[in-house]
This record gives structure tokens, sequence and C-alpha cells, in this order.
């Protein structure tokens, strides 16, 4: 299901925001959950909280605090968020790249830009969700792109996820639940109890250890060389990687 959120302390806002989204979902058939605030205050308690937000119309100038800082805040705690600035003016577009906004609304809303917009987000939510990991971790809620991801070690209840630019995150979890999620994925392969793999990743796999591209070697257990071995050339075959004799 998609959550989507509002904050705008226009209550006149928030209801059109409300009657357009019953509206869209209806006419798209569309599983979409949606809530309303009308202080960033609110929004940021619950976001504190752990809610998650796939997409939020955020209005640029409420009182108290701007769009803009509160996207800032939002950031420290959820990567991933598609943020939509409603305003009257285009002027803090520009601005609103900083944040990582995901594009802005004009007012008045229009049911077609709305509609329009919608759909591009709800797309990009899609494509996201197919090739991506969301994880919580001490940075706050993280998207991790499968294809960056190296491999994945537990330690106990901890999963250490390494990335292909450096970037190590550890989160709460199993090995068993990971690699149930991740299953539907061809490229990836549980040499060892306590190791996911990317096969991406692989530059040797002797008869102890696969050595990755950063030249960590991932120790391969008594007897699973020739599966493993296996496993990888009929990956490398789909890919159409060349074989030299």
């Amino acid at each position: 299901m998609l959550k989507i959120a509002f904050c705008d302390d226009d209550l006149e806002i928030l209801n059109e925001l409300s009657i357009l989204t019953d509206k869209y979902r209806l006419e798209k058939n569309q599983d979409i959950q949606y809530i309303a605030f009308q202080s960033p205050f609110e929004l940021m308690a619950e976001i504190e909280k752990g809610m998650s937000i796939d997409i939020l119309f955020l209005d640029v100038l409420m009182p108290g605090e701007n769009g803009i800082d509160v996207a800032q805040e939002i950031r420290q705690y959820d990567s991933n968020m598609k943020i939509i600035f409603l305003t009257s003016s285009p002027e803090f577009a520009v601005e609103s790249y900083t944040v990582n906004a995901y594009f802005y609304q004009l007012k008045p809303i229009w049911a077609e830009s709305f509609f329009r917009l919608l759909d591009q987000a709800i797309a990009e939510c899609s494509k996201e969700e197919k090739q991506g990991l969301i994880i919580r971790c001490k940075s706050g809620i993280t998207r991790i792109d499968l294809d960056k991801l190296e491999y994945c070690e537990v330690m106990k209840r901890t999963l250490i996820f390494h990335l292909s630019d450096g970037t190590v995150l550890e989160s709460n979890g199993s090995m068993e639940v990971l690699c149930s999620e991740l299953e539907q994925y061809s490229f990836f392969l549980r040499p060892h109890r306590s190791y996911l793999i990317n096969m991406e990743y692989i530059q040797n796999i002797s008869g102890k250890v696969i050595t990755l591209r950063d030249n960590t070697e991932i120790p391969i257990p008594h007897g699973k060389y020739a599966e493993i071995k296996d496993l990888y050339l009929q990956y490398a075959f789909e890919r159409k990687q060349v074989f030299m004799p």
C-alpha cells in the first residue's frame, strides 16, 4: 500500500487534496492511504516515531517553520521520501532541490496537474521498490539500490550492508528474512550462512574463498565449492558474459 501525507496550514487546501486523492485512487484503482497534517510539528513528531511516508505534499510557507526547513529535518530520518512542495510561486523551485525534492505543485491545485504528478511519483516509487531495499539504520530510513549492494554479512542480530561506494550500513534483522525478501533476484548468492553476496562483484572463486572486486574474501564452507562454482557459471552464462576456454 502506498502512503501519502499532506502538510499545509490551510484546511481548505488539505480538504482539496483529500478529495483529489480519493478521486485519483478510485479512477486509477490504486491502493493508497493518506494522512493530513495542519502543522509541520505534528508531521515531524510522527516521522520521528518511525512513520514511513512514500509521497509528501508539503507547503512551503507555514507559520513557525517553512517547508524547506522541514524537508531538511525529514532528510535526517528518511532519504527516500518523495517530497513535493506546495507553493503559490515557482521562486522556491531552485531552493527545493537542495533538499532533494521530487517536484513542486503550484497553487491553485488543478486535478489534471495533480493526477499527472501523482502518476509520475507513484511510477517512480514502484520502480524503486522493484530494485531497492528499504532498511532502518542509525541514520534513519534508507533505501539501498540492489545493484550497489556488494555483500551483506550478519553478526548476531545485526545485518551489515557493504555498498560498492564503500558505504557500510547496519540494521537489525536476520539473514534468513533478508534472503527470503531477495530470493526473486537471481544475482544474489548465499555461499555461507553468514553472508549474502551480489555475484556481479565476484572477482575470483577458489577452493576456500570467494574474492570480491574490493579484495574482500568470503569463506566457502567445506564441500560447497563445486555447487557455488556451478551457480556462478550459470549466472554468468545467463548474463551472456564472455568465457575463454
